[in-house]
């Protein structure tokens, strides 16, 4: 759903009042959400998720099927499988993928999220033989696929509509409501009915039994009841282990409700989710990149992120996704020459990263949300700088998920850069940021293992990356990344 086009106009307008800049996300003040954090710490033994194995070190990739290719089928979109598989992905999120309403349709093909049938293939897609055919085939290749799922309402033209409309929320004069304004595709739908959270698990655990989907990415997660996830993540396991990916962030109120109304304590990643969106850390990395917050407010964001959660409790971190794109644009649009340097820091730091299809190819464009518009491929010109990120999440230890073993440290730099160390005993990555139009210089930790014949991989600059004892020198807009396997060993 339509999350970021919200943040946008919501931030435009109050922005000035809140003093927060022009954060696409509209993201409060780590300050702010400080308060909302518990005082005691989180309790750890409340956490109960089983992470399925295979994701200890996936990084996530997603594909909007309809505009992946210019035939935007599963048949097409199943041929670029082994590239993103010698790319280091782990978890291919598919968006929507049942056919769309055609009541209050907003452009020609409509939302993805308004969804007509939760028990059919979009015929635009192809077929369910060929989705079965597109699992299969990332299975064979070592990779996973869940499925862009919403609970949260359906299309005006939905046969529940007629079948069960008792499932659904009305309005003061009794009609069908959307659930928030702006989304006048849809209609809410209401989880007080026993029969409807019936309907909606056994939907989820037909297409992980039919097409062999490995769980789910669910839309707007925190508007749904946290005991129906809860009671579904169960039926799920009971056919495969699943990983479960909730749009929502407990440290970021979402716009279209009040302040007063929204619960930050939804507790989502207790027993249902293994992963949540990073929504305040995505607005602030886009703050700080843009010059309008200072890197010191990292420290306290992470601060006010463990305040509620456990270590090895993670959120999936990124630079794009299908609504950024398309509402407030390209991470160059927004990013400008950090926008490679802000991918460094969102793919290495603490959390699952998660790539938008496009962003290897560098696309510039915003994808139109309701009509084809297909990826400008460009021959991939990032898509060596993605493949670094994505194989070094993939093999070193310190950077695995759910890990309460490793440890995170932001060292100190100077402003408009940020460095952090990861480790897991001998296995280290370090990072190294600049997103000034200045060069820097960054002081390593003592004692440094750091050797300047080792780096891992940095900007494309000719020159500027000197080492002189613990200080590493970085050019503008740039990036340096370390990475040790073991004790005097570095790649």
């Amino acid at each position: 759903m339509n999350f970021s086009f919200l943040l946008r106009r919501w931030h435009a307008i109050l922005a000035p009042l809140l003093l927060l800049g022009a954060c696409q996300s509209g993201t409060r003040t780590e300050a702010e959400t400080a308060t909302k954090a518990p005082a005691a710490g989180p309790d750890s033994s409340a956490f109960t998720v089983r992470h399925p194995a295979w994701a200890r070190n996936a990084s996530i990739y997603q594909v909007n099927v309809r505009q992946y290719t210019p035939q935007g089928t599963f048949r097409a979109a199943e041929a670029d499988l082994p590239r993103l598989q010698q790319m280091g992905v782990g978890i291919v999120w598919l968006m929507p993928i049942h056919p769309i309403g055609r009541a209050h349709r907003k452009g020609t093909l409509g939302s993805a999220y308004s969804v007509r049938d939760y028990r059919a293939v979009n015929p635009d897609l192809g077929t369910l033989a060929d989705l079965q055919r597109y699992v299969n085939r990332a299975h064979g290749l070592g990779m996973h696929v869940i499925l862009d799922w919403v609970a949260n309402h359906t299309a005006w033209d939905n046969p529940l509509t007629t079948e069960h409309p008792d499932w659904y929320t009305r309005d003061a004069k009794g009609n069908f409501r959307p659930p928030v304004a702006d989304w006048q595709d849809v209609i809410d739908l209401d989880y007080s009915k026993p029969a409807l959270r019936r309907y909606m698990t056994e939907s989820m655990v037909y297409w992980v039994k039919t097409a062999g989907l490995d769980g789910f990415r669910c839309d707007v997660a925190g508007l749904v009841p946290t005991d129906f996830w809860n009671d579904t993540r169960r039926e799920l396991e009971k056919v495969k282990p699943v990983f479960m990916l909730a749009e929502w962030d407990e440290l970021f109120p979402p716009t279209f409700i009040s302040r007063q109304e929204f619960d930050p304590h939804t507790r989502l990643l207790e027993k249902a989710f293994d992963a949540t969106y990073a929504l305040s850390l995505h607005g602030l990395l886009d703050s700080i990149g843009r010059g309008q917050k200072p890197t010191a407010e990292l420290a306290r964001y992470w601060a006010a992120e463990r305040r509620i959660y456990p270590p090895g409790v993670n959120l999936m971190t990124f630079t794009s996704t299908h609504d950024i794109n398309a509402w407030d644009g390209s991470e160059y649009e927004r990013l400008g020459p950090n926008a490679l340097p802000e991918a460094v820091l969102a793919m290495l730091w603490p959390g699952i990263p998660m790539l938008y299809n496009g962003q290897e190819a560098a696309m510039k464009k915003r994808l139109r949300f309701f009509d084809k518009d297909t990826i400008p491929r460009n021959g991939y010109p990032l898509q060596d700088f993605y493949t670094k990120l994505l194989q070094l999440k993939k093999r070193n230890l310190a950077l695995q998920n759910f890990d309460a073993a490793s440890k995170f440290r932001l060292l100190p730099s100077p402003p408009q850069t940020v460095a952090f160390e990861r480790r897991k005993g001998d296995h280290v990555v370090m990072v190294a940021v600049n997103l000034s139009a200045l060069t820097q210089h960054v002081q390593l930790p003592e004692p440094s293992l750091i050797d300047e014949r080792w780096p891992l991989f940095r900007s494309n600059q000719p020159i500027g990356y000197k080492i002189t004892g613990q200080s590493v020198t970085l050019p503008p807009h740039s990036y340096q990344v370390w990475e040790q396997w073991a004790r005097n060993r570095i790649y």
